[in-house]
């Protein structure tokens, strides 16, 4: 214990060349710290600073073209969307004239068909109406040839031909 408490005491007595060499190292060292140490920490802490700041404007600054690029991004689907809408109008609209051009295509179509089924039923009309008045001639041969082998004065002869020809004017009027 005797050791113990004399080497308490040497650490604990003041010797003035013990202070002046202490006060000379640590000048020393503060020196060479400051030369080799401080200088290069100072320049990194400040560099450090320096791409921290820069890192945070670079971020700033792709933040607002993030931003610019979401706008311009919304504003593309907005006129995507719109472009859409318009080709969907666009397809409605040739559509409904497509089918109106089909039906005015039809109704032509039809009108032509009922224009040549009544030129048809015209002309198969004539064709009767011709054939009818073959017979008829062929009627009058016939009534002719009786009436000739028949003996009739003028007059009866003249009413004969007058009835007749009467008779196929009222049968013409109403067919034609």
């Amino acid at each position: 214990m005797n050791f113990l408490l004399l080497a308490s005491n040497s650490f604990t007595d003041v010797k003035p060349g013990l202070i002046i060499w202490t006060w000379i190292t640590f000048i020393i060292v503060a020196v060479i710290l400051r030369k080799f140490a401080w200088g290069p920490l100072l320049s990194a802490v400040e560099s450090r600073e320096k791409s921290i700041t820069n890192a945070i404007e670079s971020a700033k600054r792709e933040r607002a073209e993030a931003e610019k690029l979401l706008a311009e991004q919304k504003t593309a689907i907005a006129q995507a969307r719109q472009e859409a809408a318009d080709a969907v109008r666009k397809t409605q609209a040739d559509m409904e004239k497509f089918r109106e051009e089909l039906m005015a295509k039809a109704r032509k179509e039809a009108d032509t068909l009922k224009a040549d089924a009544t030129r048809a039923i015209t002309e198969e009309r004539s064709k009767a109406i011709a054939e009818i008045k073959g017979e008829a001639v062929k009627l009058s041969i016939a009534i002719a040839e009786k009436l000739l082998t028949e003996k009739l004065d003028d007059a009866r002869h003249q009413a004969l031909a007058q009835q007749f020809v009467q008779d196929l004017g009222k049968k013409q009027t109403p067919a034609a």
